[in-house]
């Protein structure tokens, strides 16, 4: 697999507490990896280290070849406006914008007119099961299609990789299932790569590959075709 994203020896500890112990990483595009373990283990320090959030204290964060963990605060940041999408829990919308524009702005933030960045958006609607949603707040939707617009809105800058943390956490079983199959599928289908953490198994067997964390090392690297 070629490597759009490769974590190479990381560590990080807090204190006294080992938070990374030396995890080598890496994602290709199309390929999704899900990152499981007990809480403490290290795989939402993982998550934040391979997208900027957070610097190792040692090894090296590679972005297609291209090392970017000791970038200068602003070209990282510029980094993940451009090149990576993110997908929270909570959705993290905006409340007092419509999901059109929220699914824009990340267009905008970039400098393009806001009539473009929402034309451009618009278009992820139709695919993601929200035609006729575009005007509505976050406030009027359902916790899924909620979800389904920050799914949008983390592709609307066409990244290559999608970081997500607990992306169904607080969604049904339902919903929750709705929503991984769509969100591993569209980034697949976008030739993105897809980088998740979730304490659900039933959510990690939609990945490509699930790895397990535990006390900051890597405890099993599981490979299968998702369903």
């Amino acid at each position: 697999m070629s490597s759009v994203l490769a974590g190479v020896g990381l560590t990080k500890t807090y204190g006294s507490t080992t938070a990374l112990a030396g995890v080598d990483v890496a994602v290709g595009a199309r390929d999704s990896l899900a990152i499981m373990g007990p809480s403490g283990s290290g795989k939402s320090t993982l998550l934040h280290t391979l997208a900027g959030i957070i610097r190792p204290d040692g090894g090296e964060v590679l972005l297609r070849g291209e090392r970017i963990d000791d970038l200068g605060e602003n070209r990282l940041s510029a980094l993940r406006r451009k090149r990576f999408g993110f997908v929270f829990q909570s959705g993290q919308l905006l409340p007092e914008l419509p999901a059109e524009e929220n699914v824009a702005l990340p267009l905008m933030l970039e400098g393009l007119p806001r009539a473009q960045a929402v034309e451009r958006a618009r278009r992820w609607f139709a695919p993601l099961g929200l035609d006729g949603l575009e005007r509505r707040r976050p406030g009027q939707l359902s916790g899924g299609q909620a979800q389904r617009v920050a799914i949008a809105r983390a592709l609307a800058v066409a990244p290559d990789v999608v970081f997500a943390d607990e992306p169904t956490g607080a969604l049904d079983q339902v919903t929750s299932t709705e929503v991984v199959r769509l969100l591993t599928s569209v980034t697949r289908e976008q030739g993105a790569a897809l980088v998740m953490v979730t304490h659900d198994a039933d959510v990690a067997a939609h990945c490509d590959r699930i790895l397990q964390v535990r006390d900051g090392r890597i405890t099993n690297y599981s490979q299968f075709t998702a369903s």
